[in-house]
């Protein structure tokens, strides 16, 4: 990863390749494409393939009211980036220094001074510049005039709608956690590290690991068939997880709380990261103890067989 704070050169093997611009929120399906581009292109001309994002993302600075929740925090981003196609990712670390910048002053200080660009492949919706005044039309007249190779990829259409971020985000709030997936490629994570609970779960034989600090959008209230991975390298585990607050302990805080199923140890201060492979069903105030118990046994059962379905276990 290249960090980049300012107008200073960025290193050579950055430099004379072809790039991709963008809030790549999610690296969905959408942008798993125009990587797939991007490498093709790279590769033809024998150079290497970049992509540039922004962190934190350009609207939370400038309308900070409307600043989408994230799909990814910013080390997957790169991760999910690097293995989609690209050989190195840059990070804008966005302040006015980049966003007073008009859009032919980006153009050149950073298309063609920082980076030499060979070639650059965007989406159609491409904006750049101050108030994103920049679009493809214009970037693609620079570039033929500078001698620059430029494509726009088409979008992506998943079950006739176009993929997006705006689009995976109101799945995860409706709670359709399997749509998610099939529009990012894979199922949406989570991460949290574990903090101290109400301690239930110990007590009614299921113990729960509680988690705080989230950082990404959590989808809405319900239980989820999920796959845990603990900060200690294991393969993963199936996992139940409740979001929302506990009704039926009169409760109104909304928490995630992930039953590992099969797993012993102490999770307290230890990070976990949760794929959300799909909701189960909504939350519901139990009457008393034994029907609750009888529910958490069902979550559980079926968490097995969602995970076994997807393939995510050895169960």
């Amino acid at each position: 990863m290249i960090t980049i704070e300012s107008f200073a050169p960025v290193p050579a093997a950055a430099r004379g390749g072809f790039l991709t611009i963008g809030n790549f929120d999610g690296v969905h399906r959408g942008h798993s494409h125009l990587l797939a581009r991007l490498r093709a292109r790279a590769d033809a001309a024998g150079a290497p393939a970049l992509a540039l994002t922004f962190n934190p993302h350009p609207v939370a600075l400038l309308r900070p009211d409307k600043a989408p929740v994230p799909l990814v925090w910013p080390e997957r981003e790169v991760e999910l980036l690097l293995a989609t196609g690209a050989d190195e990712v840059g990070v804008f670390r966005t302040g006015p220094w980049l966003l007073e910048l008009s859009a032919r002053e980006f153009f050149d200080r950073v298309i063609l001074g920082q980076f030499q660009a060979r070639g650059l492949v965007e989406g159609p919706n491409f904006a750049f510049g101050r108030d994103r005044l920049g679009d493809t039309a214009m970037l693609g007249r620079w570039c033929a005039d500078e001698g620059l190779e430029f494509e726009v990829v088409e979008p992506t259409v998943v079950e006739g709608a176009l993929v997006s971020s705006t689009r995976i985000r109101h799945a995860l709030t409706e709670g359709h956690a399997d749509e998610a997936a099939r529009l990012l490629g894979r199922p949406h994570r989570i991460r949290g590290r574990v903090v101290h609970g109400a301690a239930r779960g110990a007590t009614l034989g299921f113990p729960t690991a509680n988690l705080g600090g989230i950082d990404t959008l959590i989808p809405a209230d319900g239980v989820y068939a999920t796959r845990a991975f603990v900060d200690d390298g294991s393969p993963g585990w199936p996992a139940a997880c409740h979001i929302g607050p506990n009704a039926t302990f009169g409760e109104r805080n909304r928490t995630v709380e992930a039953h590992l199923i099969g797993f012993n140890g102490d999770l307290y201060g230890r990070r976990i990261e949760l794929d959300i492979l799909q909701r189960i069903r909504p939350t519901r105030r139990f009457e008393g103890r034994e029907e609750l118990l009888a529910q958490i046994g069902a979550d559980v059962a079926e968490t097995e067989a969602v995970c076994r379905r997807a393939g995510q276990t050895d169960l």
